[in-house]
């Protein structure tokens, strides 16, 4: 039987919440589960970025906390992780207003559908007859 340490099932886990929110951005056609695939992945390269600044054994990186000499943690990656927290949540709230915006003037949130609302719309502001779901050009 293999026996895994610590840090190979975090770097295991990191990976497969990258892959889920791959998958989650490929396979959905709802923007709001779009959304929750992204914050998935984002949480995936956050575990990801931290873990390539763990030393085993080290101290953290505060000067005068700990013994004088000890070997430390890399702050880079986490100083790289907490501006990824911080703007992701940013993101993460006007991509929720955007969507709240949307589901109120259509109704829905699937790609779709929303795809041809759009073209109908957008066919209506130019002044030109145009039918949903074709690929002709416009003008």
């Amino acid at each position: 039987m293999i026996q895994l340490d610590f840090v190979t099932i975090l770097y295991v886990g990191g990976i497969g919440l990258l892959a889920i929110g791959a998958a989650g951005l490929v396979i959905c056609n709802n923007f709001f589960r779009i959304l929750l695939a992204l914050v998935v992945a984002e949480a995936g390269v956050n575990l990801l970025l931290v873990l390539v600044g763990y030393r085993g054994n080290a101290a953290a990186p505060i000067l005068g906390f700990g013994p004088q000499g000890a070997q430390m943690v890399d702050p880079i990656p986490q100083v790289l992780v907490l501006t990824a927290i911080v703007i992701g949540v940013g993101v993460q709230a006007l991509a929720i207003s955007v969507l709240v915006r949307t589901y109120r003037s259509y109704g829905t949130l699937d790609v779709r559908e929303l795809k041809a609302r759009f073209e109908v719309d957008l066919a209506a502001e130019m002044g030109i007859e145009s039918t949903p779901g074709s690929e002709a050009p416009a003008a």
